[in-house]
């Protein structure tokens, strides 16, 4: 399959960026099933809007109940059962996750949040967790059947996400081999998950992010009462395949994950298996929205001939597929550097470092160009992709909160900036791209970024979004060199 044909397929794309595929009979029949069922159901789901919160029973018992459409149920546990949580443990690896992940994102961009963030539960509880704590929760998130745990990361408080040192205000009070915690957490996504890790700051913890902890919260006490509250469900823009609520802390039962003194740490690791994931699923809704648009392009004329063969658009077309690639080869680089150190602790290795500078590239630069690519697609229907009838704008929801997840652009820009700055993370970056044959640019793209780093603090960081956006689109660029077209 080749030139744009490759655009409506996404297990064709994958197979034309990268040189073998974890589990290719596996993508095959997740693509087939999406096709001819699961298509319909994602529109359904994402046409009836946020579900409902059922707060009590009928005896007036706190149940805290979302009422999600059947088939919700249907596309979600579909994904975990085809094992986009549990074959990252079985296989010791993550890449037919994050394989796995791409193509289910292709038709349903929002339903890849659970798996994210339950992949991104899994794993610290895996590293950190005592063994008990193991032998308790980890098979109940790694079963392989619908009896299967869901996992969330609950961080963000009403004074935002960034600056946690400052906005974590939920206090952890120690209580045995257990804490209690209590808090509120205004944006909290995969609301109604049994297990979820939370950051907590433990009482008498210094002021700032060295004061911040991990704790497992699960949904559920031993005596079958509720361990957190869920207040209430947001109506948001962005996606509805994922619901996003406010869960209250009422000295809720936790467990420490590592180190109190080392919470920072986990926290960060946290984000950044989840940021990866923005990445390839960003990705994935940018080759959606390009392919709904190739289809119409080849239908509809205008002035005598397909639109698709006027030359502006068909520039355009091929400009963006150009992009499409690079792109994946910036996610995929995120990819492949955290299959290397996803089990890495602190103190961290050299390797850790570069991937933390490349999965801040791509979160940023896939992001942005999942909202440019999707509203460009709406123009291409032009008036028709303003309907939600046509489905269009949909992938235009969905794309705009993937450039807030897990840390905005702007978080990305200055926590970029912070790795090259103390851990010179830049200068192996362009190590490894030299390596890459016919590769251009580097020497100048080196330089430029060293004397960028060499400004006064406030002029560096005022004048970074242009280099860092420079910086990743040559990234992206020179590593899609290791896959010619």
């Amino acid at each position: 399959m080749t030139g744009f044909e490759q655009l409506r397929s996404p297990l064709a794309f994958l197979q034309s960026r990268l040189p073998t595929l974890a589990n290719l009979r596996l993508l095959q029949a997740e693509q087939q099933w999406w096709r001819t069922e699961g298509v319909p159901i994602s529109a359904a789901i994402d046409r009836a809007g946020t579900p409902w919160l059922r707060t009590f029973d009928r005896q007036g018992k706190r149940v805290d109940e979302i009422l999600y459409p059947p088939e919700y149920q249907t596309i979600l546990k579909r994904g975990y059962r085809a094992g986009v949580v549990w074959r990252a443990f079985e296989e010791k690896a993550l890449l037919s996750s994050y394989q796995l992940m791409h193509t289910i994102s292709f038709y349903d961009p929002g339903v890849g949040c659970p798996y994210t963030v339950s992949l991104a539960t899994a794993t610290p509880l895996a590293k950190y967790g005592r063994p008990e704590l193991q032998a308790r929760f980890l098979p109940q998130l790694l079963r392989k059947d619908d009896s299967v745990w869901q996992g969330a990361t609950w961080m963000t408080e009403i004074e935002g996400g960034s600056d946690l040192g400052a906005a974590v205000k939920t206090i952890a009070r120690p209580a045995g081999d257990h804490w209690f915690l209590t808090g509120d957490k205004y944006f909290a996504s995969n609301a109604y998950a049994e297990l979820a890790v939370v950051a907590a700051r433990p009482e008498g913890a210094p002021a700032g992010v060295r004061g911040v902890a991990l704790f497992l919260v699960p949904r559920w006490r031993p005596d079958g009462t509720l361990n957190v509250f869920l207040r209430r469900l947001k109506d948001k823009i962005a996606t509805r395949s994922v619901p996003t609520g406010e869960i209250e802390l009422r000295d809720s039962q936790g467990f420490l994950l590592g180190t109190a003194e080392s919470g920072i740490y986990l926290l960060l690791e946290v984000l950044n298996l989840s940021r990866v994931a923005n990445s390839v699923v960003s990705v994935a809704l940018a080759q959606r929205a390009m392919a709904d648009a190739l289809n119409y392009a080849e239908c509809r004329s205008a002035f005598g001939k397909r639109i698709l063969d006027h030359p502006l658009l068909r520039h355009q077309f091929e400009v963006r597929f150009q992009t499409l690639r690079s792109a994946f080869a910036l996610a995929w680089e995120a990819v492949q550097l955290l299959n290397e150190v996803w089990m890495e602790k602190p103190p961290y290795s050299d390797r850790y470092h570069l991937f933390r500078l490349v999965a801040h590239l791509a979160k940023y630069w896939t992001a942005e160009f999942a909202v440019h690519t999707a509203k460009w697609a709406m123009e291409v229907h032009g008036g028709l992709g303003t309907l939600a009838e046509q489905g269009i704008e949909r992938w235009l929801r969905e794309a705009m909160i993937l450039a807030i997840w897990e840390g905005t652009s702007h978080r990305q820009i200055l926590d970029g900036l912070e790795v090259m700055d103390r851990k010179q993370a830049h200068q192996m970056l362009f190590d490894e791209l030299a390596r890459i044959p016919s590769v251009e640019g580097v020497t100048e793209m080196r330089t430029e970024v060293q004397n960028h780093l060499s400004l006064p603090q406030d002029q560096k960081e005022t004048h970074a979004e242009w280099l860092f956006r420079r910086l990743a689109i040559f990234t992206a660029d020179q590593l899609s060199r290791k896959c010619p077209d």
